[in-house]
């Protein structure tokens, strides 16, 4: 089969199209024909083997696992002896974490990981990034925070496939929320259901007079110190990049009645991934959540890809077609 190999970390062109063996499944595992995978800011990061920590968990020197990508989805090709809640020709998707990789022409997945029909009206193409953006702000909103109707929240990084998925999602629990972008992405933002938008290059909302009861930095651009002053009274700071919020997790659980908050979603138990998940499918099923697509690349356009969601302009999701949807054209 055909897939996406990295045998070392460093920029996009280690990336590789290469024939490699289809995979056999275990008694316990599915293969999935891959229709449509996501090019995620992760997937970069986890080529590159940046933030180092996490190559405790990708290898040290050198990927473990050396084919790319996570989020996929596709239609079930082959059954190990064991399982039992899939049958060939299903249409699924999911997020291979860190086992088998998405950008291939197959993958293999167990039974019980993070795998689950797709409704028939919901595309491959959307499909593929549910595991991304609407999965991890799914954590943070409702686990993490539990989001309520009347509640303020602003979504830094707006426009990016977390932010997109952010707005809809606090804004389906009833939350009012205030975006922050780029203008050129405020029309994007305000058609997901924003209820105020800011440009970041004109206005610094850590300055406002108003205040928010969650502020949720998909991007890591600010701070929970720099946010704490806009913050209402029991508010909290949430981001997906570690970085610098590790200090201030520990300095609020001491002190003081404003959070800083993290969650590593990805490394969150299989049920506890499924029950967001499932939550985020049915929503989408049921057109109360719609997936912004930014760009789609043909599957030999994978470096051009990674080079664009590098980049750190993206709107939304980037897509890679299967390579054997590519061939059908």
């Amino acid at each position: 089969m055909l897939a996406a190999v990295a045998t070392k970390y460093g920029p996009a062109d280690v990336l590789k199209l290469r024939q490699i063996a289809q995979p056999t499944p275990k008694p316990d595992e599915v293969i999935v024909r891959v229709e449509a995978s996501s090019v995620t800011a992760a997937d970069v990061m986890m080529r590159r083997g940046v933030p180092y920590i996490g190559r405790l968990f990708l290898g040290i020197l050198k990927p473990k696992n050396s084919i790319s990508g996570t989020g996929f989805a596709g239609t079930v090709q082959a059954l190990g002896s064991q399982v039992h809640a899939f049958r060939v020709g299903d249409r699924v998707f999911g997020e291979t974490i860190l086992g088998h990789g998405a950008n291939a022409e197959y993958t293999c997945v167990p039974q019980d990981g993070l795998i689950m029909h797709l409704p028939d009206n919901v595309p491959f193409t959307d499909g593929a990034t549910l595991c991304d953006g609407f999965l991890t702000s799914m954590n943070f909103l409702k686990r993490l925070v539990d989001v309520k109707s009347g509640q303020r929240v602003l979504i830094n990084g707006a426009s990016g496939s977390l932010g997109t998925a952010a707005i809809q999602i606090a804004r389906y629990f009833g939350a009012h929320v205030t975006g922050v972008s780029s203008a050129s992405n405020h029309d994007l933002v305000a058609s997901l259901g924003a209820n105020q938008v800011i440009d970041y290059n004109s206005v610094d909302f850590t300055q406002s007079e108003q205040n928010w009861d969650v502020i949720y930095d998909t991007v890591g651009k600010s701070s929970f110190d720099k946010c704490k002053a806009v913050l209402s009274e029991n508010g909290k700071y949430l981001s997906p990049i570690l970085g610098g919020t590790l200090c201030s997790m520990l300095q609020t659980k001491l002190f003081g009645t404003k959070q800083a908050l993290f969650s590593a979603t990805g490394l969150l138990p299989q049920p506890v991934l499924k029950k967001l998940l499932v939550q985020v499918r049915d929503l989408r099923a049921s057109e109360e959540l719609r997936v912004f697509i930014d760009r789609q690349y043909q599957f030999d356009q994978i470096i051009e890809a990674h080079r664009y969601v590098e980049g750190g302009h993206k709107k939304g999701n980037v897509l890679l077609q299967g390579p054997s949807r590519t061939s059908r054209g």
